[in-house]
């Protein structure tokens, strides 16, 4: 029997479409606190797209159509390209019709640009849900980026429907800076990206879903480490990035980081709603950019506020060029972005703070707290 979700943020709808209940229940699971996913009834039809300027996506598991897949593309000239992480095979039709292949991963793909529908098929149900909600994202997301969006390199939290943006490279502290403010009581809008568009109103702010990875220190430092690993051991399933080393540490209580060959921390790997479910923070789906934060982490220091924030920079704006994992491979994003060249003037004018956390959660937790206020009060 079909079942079907519908996600709808903002001026984007994707309606995900499936046999298998677990697939749009992995969508649910994944959008529902962010992106408005609700249960819909399935559509009478699966020809076409839903609602005008909407997109289908329909995702089974499908032996015989996954094998029909892979060997339409391997009869026709295709490039061979990194998608997910994964070697995967692109054939492009003149009429734009797209058919991929994963072959390690069984997945297949069919998009046809002409009416927004898309198909996966594979062999499992777990690797098709993980496409499908992937996929789904990346549907959204080129109808937010035709609609006038970018999207920047930020986390997020909210007060009374006014953003606080944190920028900063990978381990300044963007995640931390959001954790700690959500636990003091702010809603959670984004922890690493948010999409934004300058309107005559302000400076719009909309989610970009994604797993958060949150160490094994910072969430013992705030009290989460013990409620997760409570529902781990209860049967809890973490998001599949998840390593195993990690499931295991959980498993056996231990909080000393874990590393991997290449010298990065692995860390638990939560799904959207169990920010919610697991960590008790409340997800907000819109926001007016209100403030700015630029955080760094030291240790064996103070928390404390630095003179003279930086400026924006190049870095800070999301571009198909700092995409590395997803390629637009089924050409889903408008060809050409708009300028951001408004916007990132009218960013610039917004109240800004460059901070040090450090180590100790609650000292931090305290400078950012009295920063946050003083800033959303300018």
């Amino acid at each position: 029997m079909l079942s079907a979700t519908r996600i709808h943020p903002a001026e984007a709808t994707v309606t995900v479409v499936s046999d298998t209940k677990d697939i749009t229940d992995w969508a649910l699971r994944y959008f529902g606190g962010w992106w408005n996913a609700t249960a819909a009834d399935a559509p009478a039809t699966s020809g076409g797209s839903i609602a005008k300027g909407g997109a289908l996506l329909l995702a089974d598991v499908d032996s015989d159509r996954l094998s029909g897949v892979e060997t339409l593309v391997g009869d026709y000239e295709h490039d061979e390209v990194d998608y997910a992480n994964a070697r995967t095979l692109v054939a492009r039709h003149e009429d734009g019709v797209v058919y991929a292949v994963q072959p390690a991963e069984r997945l297949a793909y069919h998009y046809d640009p002409a009416t927004s529908r898309f198909v996966i098929v594979g062999a499992q149900t777990e690797p098709v849900a993980v496409a499908a909600s992937r996929i789904a994202r990346e549907l959204i997301r080129g109808q937010l980026l035709r609609a006038g969006f970018h999207i920047l390199h930020a986390s997020c939290v909210v007060r009374d429907g006014h953003a606080l943006l944190t920028f900063g490279p990978k381990g300044a502290g963007k995640t931390t800076t959001a954790l700690l403010l959500a636990r003091e009581g702010y809603e959670l809008l984004a922890n690493d990206r948010v999409f934004i568009h300058a309107e005559d109103e302000g400076l719009r702010i909309l989610p970009w879903p994604s797993a958060a990875a949150i160490g094994f220190g910072l969430l013992e430092s705030t009290g989460l480490y013990e409620p997760l690993r409570a529902r781990v051991l209860d049967g809890e399933q973490m998001h599949p990035t998840q390593d195993q080393r990690v499931t295991d540490a959980l498993h056996a209580g231990s909080t000393k980081p874990i590393w991997n060959a290449m010298g990065k921390e692995l860390k638990p790997q939560f799904f959207p709603a169990q920010l919610s479910s697991i960590l008790g923070m409340t997800l907000a789906t819109e926001a007016r950019a209100t403030a700015l934060l630029f955080p760094c982490v030291e240790e064996d220091t103070e928390p404390r506020l630095v003179p003279a924030p930086r400026a924006l920079e190049e870095e800070d704006f999301f571009t198909s060029k700092t995409e590395d994992r997803y390629p637009d491979i089924f050409r889903l994003a408008p060809d050409k972005a708009g300028p951001a060249t408004d916007l990132a003037d009218r960013l610039a004018l917004l109240p800004r703070r460059s901070l040090v956390l450090t180590h100790d959660s609650r000292a931090s937790a305290e400078l950012l707290t009295k920063t946050a206020e003083g800033l959303l009060s300018e």
